[in-house]
């Protein structure tokens, strides 16, 4: 359903409210990249074409787009095996962590590859220069559920300054949280890990801390980014990392899609409600496995298969 304002048609944005998922495809984030990824898209008509025409746009190699352009690759991987398409077809929900939305925004329609292509490029470097303009960092925190992980937050936050201050910036799964903020903050978190028993503490390689306040100068240039960009109503729900509801209207995508940077992810939450809703199979598309183990987490009996590229 859709109700003129003006001269431009807005889109109810509760249309995919009542999904009932059945198939999902789930695309991962910053940290995916490995060495040789893309590979076997070479093989693969489609999927190098995507290569060339991201090296055309950009022309040169960056880690973001990359892993952006290897998951949409292994859409045409899988495509191009027996019984691909119709595995394609039969998708009726999708999202991706983090990064990994843009990339199943562009999966469901919601905006073409080359305009996704663009908008990963920028907010990587949006965001590349929220984390110069202050020291911060991520770390993940191993064996605590997300209430003792508040805690251990609550515990640093005591010993820093403001501008150090850290919180969860992802709900990925039982046991695996990540907090983002100043540095001294992390290392705070770091050192207290053991005594809140934590099985253990990663320091993630990222640029700073992203999902948080620190990554707030990254905004304003994606949203000038995205209000010049074309976003369509998705042809199936996309599910967003900010509120763990899918989105109809374009608008509310964009603004969502700017917030998405400086809000925690709800992943955990996206993937309870829809394996709770019936979702009976997932793929992961593109390099690494960690959403595969992360479902697994959440579910340990759940389908879900891998599609590299």
């Amino acid at each position: 359903m859709s109700v003129s304002v003006g001269s431009r048609t807005a889109v109810d944005d509760s249309l995919f409210s009542d999904y009932k998922p059945t198939c999902a495809f789930l695309f991962p984030g910053q940290g995916a990249q490995a060495v040789g990824m893309g590979q076997e898209a070479q093989n693969v008509p489609a999927a190098a074409d995507l290569y060339k025409k991201a090296n055309d746009i950009l022309g040169f190699d960056l880690l973001d787009p990359a892993i952006y352009v290897t998951s949409l690759a292994a859409v045409e991987v899988l495509r191009a095996r027996d019984g691909g398409q119709q595995i394609i077809d039969s998708v009726d929900v999708t999202c991706g962590l983090s990064l990994g939305e843009y990339t199943a925004l562009a999966f469901a329609g919601a905006f073409s590859f080359e305009d996704g292509l663009k908008l990963v490029k920028l907010r990587g470097e949006a965001m590349q220069a929220a984390a110069d303009a202050a020291k911060s960092a991520m770390v993940s925190i191993i064996g605590l559920d997300s209430e003792k992980v508040q805690l251990l937050c609550d515990a640093a936050n005591e010993e820093v300054d403001e501008a150090n201050k850290v919180q969860i910036a992802n709900f990925l799964c039982p046991g695996n949280y990540a907090v983002s903020g100043g540095v001294q903050g992390v290392e705070a978190v770091e050192a207290k890990a053991k005594s809140f028993k934590a099985r253990m503490t990663v320091r993630l390689a990222v640029a700073g801390a992203f999902h948080t306040s620190f990554m707030e100068p990254a905004v304003s240039r994606l949203e000038t980014a995205l209000a010049a960009t074309e976003i369509r109503t998705p042809r199936i729900p996309v599910i967003s990392n900010v509120d763990a509801e899918p989105h109809a209207d374009p608008d509310t995508i964009k603004k969502i899609l700017a917030r998405q940077v400086t809000s925690p992810v709800q992943w955990e939450t996206t993937l309870k409600t829809l394996l709770t809703k019936g979702l009976t199979k997932s793929y992961e598309l593109g390099p690494g496995k960690v959403i595969a183990g992360i479902v697994k987490r959440v579910n340990k009996s759940a389908d879900i298969e891998n599609v590299g590229a």
